[in-house]
């Protein structure tokens, strides 16, 4: 058990330590982004300015051919502010006279990077600037790309673009919500409803006529980029192909085609319902009818009640006839204030009578109901398929004589302006980083040098984790419950596995009896002296089988008696370990002498099983010459006089 929680207070700390190393990770990646954005605008020549974190912001330049580019952090040139009116609106808010100014963010402010800020709530805007030059939808893509931030999030209003359609009568003063525009791109809220407008103006080649063009709804949720508060960035790519996509923050949102994915469709269909057709007064839409021959049964009684009384209930007994179910309260007082000219006779509100709590009942008893098996309700003929059944009428189809089919709708009115025409019940609302080009590399860099670094500091300036917890616990008070009982539960099982265990009396009792207790010295001293003299008899005997050995070669010329000197020789070293062993245990507990006169008859049997082994040894050699067996005579000798030292030890010991 102590194994395992060993291993589960590991694994605690091993978790730990890969969360750590994760958060230096993200630490670290955020370092090489800020780099990354670092080296992406070093080549714009402005000043510079650099914030609290290190971020050296300057102003960004296009790398490619662009048609529009606004970054706000020069003078405000080129805007034209409009001077109209906005048609059927009361003329008391009918001006466009909302404010704009060119400020930094309240939040996450990059030193430097400043933008146009809608500063007016309850109030018509409208500002607008020329295209550096015309956009033509011809063989080159469409990208729209801008930066938006609800500074103080949005109750209801827009965030939306309008890109002009060409004209000679084109005049920005005089730009206001029915001027013609070609495509309109945005974010735009209010109430509970978020949207990402992307709508175009599609010319009808028959009529000459103008229709919208709205594209469906993205499938995402879009409230967070209305309520965060961070600077999140708008992408409309429209491509040659007839195809377009809506990007947030460089991330697709919604995508599809301009001649199948838009409301109402481009083309309209081929043929119509022909708007004088009537339905015939004879038709049958009717898929059953009552069966007309059927006859209600002869049995078929139609006023039999649903419910009747049950006539084999009974009443309970102990029912108490006399007694109302409810009564006035004893305890109830009439209000000072109550005037009985004004408000009537008083009377006490009315309470359960007590005296019905232990009964079954109190009242006049009515006996209960049950279902009537008689009743069968109104009869009605059964239903059949109609025989003359004609279907569902529809009006029948002629040609469209509108008719048309624009197989390129991507080629629309020649774009050569840029509006912001918007009405907001929120104030500050934040526009930066305006561009319209055609290739998409250079927008991704346009938004690094922009976005990017807006984007990095809002990461930078984020609170923590911790921060994050308590400004959500203070929106909803349930969730301290949650933290407490996340917290507790780790801590708990930590100490459970963790926490040091006491140790049982039988471990400690055990324990006890393994501490050596002090041995004489004098005794100490023979023991050690003895030991040393096994030692050196033992190294003298293997010097003499090392020299026989050599003696008797080759092998041939007595190969029996250092055959015997070598068994002798294991024999000699299984005896003297045990002898160290016996000494061993006899520091640890030596004997009282009762036990020294006990046991010596147990080590008499054991020296004796030891001599009768060695001399079963020598018998076993008798084939060998006269000195060999002299030499077993004396081992055997030798082989006494230690089993005596091994009595005597073994006594000592036990």
């Amino acid at each position: 058990m102590h194994f395992q929680w060993d291993w589960l207070c590991l694994g605690v700390l091993l978790i730990s330590s890969v969360t750590t190393e994760t958060e230096n990770e993200e630490t670290r990646d955020v370092d090489v982004e800020v780099e990354d954005f670092d080296k992406q605008s070093q080549e714009a020549d402005v000043d510079r300015d650099t914030s609290s974190l290190g971020i050296v912001y300057q102003t960004p330049k296009p790398t490619g051919e662009v048609y529009f580019t606004e970054t706000f952090d020069g003078v405000l040139a080129g805007w034209v502010l409009s001077k109209s009116k906005k048609e059927d609106t009361d003329d008391n808010i009918a001006k466009y006279d909302g404010k704009w100014e060119v400020e930094e963010l309240k939040k996450n402010t990059v030193p430097g990077d400043r933008g146009l800020v809608l500063k007016s709530a309850a109030k018509h805007h409208a500002i607008s600037a020329m295209l550096t030059k015309a956009f033509i939808f011809d063989k080159e893509p469409l990208i729209v790309q801008y930066e938006v931030n609800f500074q103080e999030g949005i109750d209801c209003g827009g965030a939306y673009i309008k890109l002009l359609s060409s004209s000679d009568d084109l005049n920005l003063e005089y730009f206001f919500d029915k001027t013609p525009y070609t495509i309109m791109f945005g974010p735009d809220k209010c109430g509970e409803d978020y949207k990402l407008h992307f709508i175009f103006r599609h010319k009808n080649p028959k009529t000459g006529e103008y229709d919208e063009k709205h594209a469906k709804r993205p499938d995402v949720d879009l409230k967070k980029f209305y309520l965060d508060k961070k600077t999140h960035l708008y992408t409309l790519v429209l491509k040659p192909d007839d195809t377009f996509e809506m990007l947030i923050d460089q991330t697709v949102v919604s995508k599809g085609s301009l001649l199948e994915d838009v409301v109402p469709p481009v083309n309209p269909p081929k043929e119509i319902e022909d708007p004088s057709d009537k339905k015939p007064d004879d038709w049958d839409e009717r898929p059953k009818i009552p069966d007309p021959n059927a006859v209600k049964p002869d049995d078929w009684d139609e006023d039999e009640p649903s419910k009747i009384e049950d006539p084999n209930a009974v009443k309970p007994e102990g029912w108490l006839d006399d007694e109302p179910q409810y009564v006035p309260d004893p305890n109830a007082k009439k209000p000072r204030d109550w005037d009985e000219e004004m408000d009537g006779e008083w009377e006490a509100p009315q309470i359960p009578n007590p005296k019905c709590e232990t009964a079954p009942g109190c009242g006049h008893w009515v006996r209960p109901m049950k279902n009537n098996p008689n009743y069968k309700g109104k009869w009605k003929a059964p239903m059949i398929d109609n025989p003359n059944y004609q279907g569902i009428w529809s009006p029948r189809k002629i040609p469209n004589p509108d008719y048309f089919e624009d197989l390129h709708p991507f080629e629309m009115i020649t774009v050569s302006a840029i509006g912001l025409e918007l009405w907001s019940m929120t104030s500050n609302i934040y526009f930066d980083n305006f561009i319209i080009c055609s290739e998409k590399e250079v927008a991704d860099r346009w938004a690094a040098d922009g976005w990017g670094l807006k984007k990095l500091v809002a990461s930078a300036n984020e609170p923590g984790m911790f921060s994050q917890l308590v400004t959500a616990a203070e929106d909803h008070p349930w969730l301290w419950l949650l933290y407490i009982l996340t917290l507790a539960l780790p801590v708990g099982l930590g100490v459970l596995f963790c926490w040091p265990t006491k140790k049982s009396e039988e471990d400690t009792d055990f324990r006890k009896l393994d501490v050596s207790k002090p041995v004489p010295k004098g005794e100490l001293k023979y023991e050690r002296d003895e030991f040393e003299d096994d030692e050196i008899e033992l190294e003298e005997e293997n010097e003499d089988t090392a020299e026989d050995a050599m003696h008797c070669m080759p092998a041939e010329a007595c190969p029996a008696a250092p055959r015997e000197k070598f068994e002798r020789r294991e024999m000699e070293e299984t005896k003297r370990e045990f002898i160290k062993d016996t000494k061993k245990m006899g520091r640890e507990t030596p004997p009282s002498e009762g036990e020294v006169e006990d046991d010596g008859d147990i080590d008499d049997e054991a020296a004796n099983e030891v001599a009768v082994g060695s001399q079963e040894g020598v018998n076993s050699n008798k084939s060998g010459s006269e000195d060999e067996e002299e030499e077993a005579d004396k081992s055997t000798s030798s082989g006494d006089g230690q089993l005596k030292s091994v009595r005597k030890r073994r006594v000592r010991k036990d």
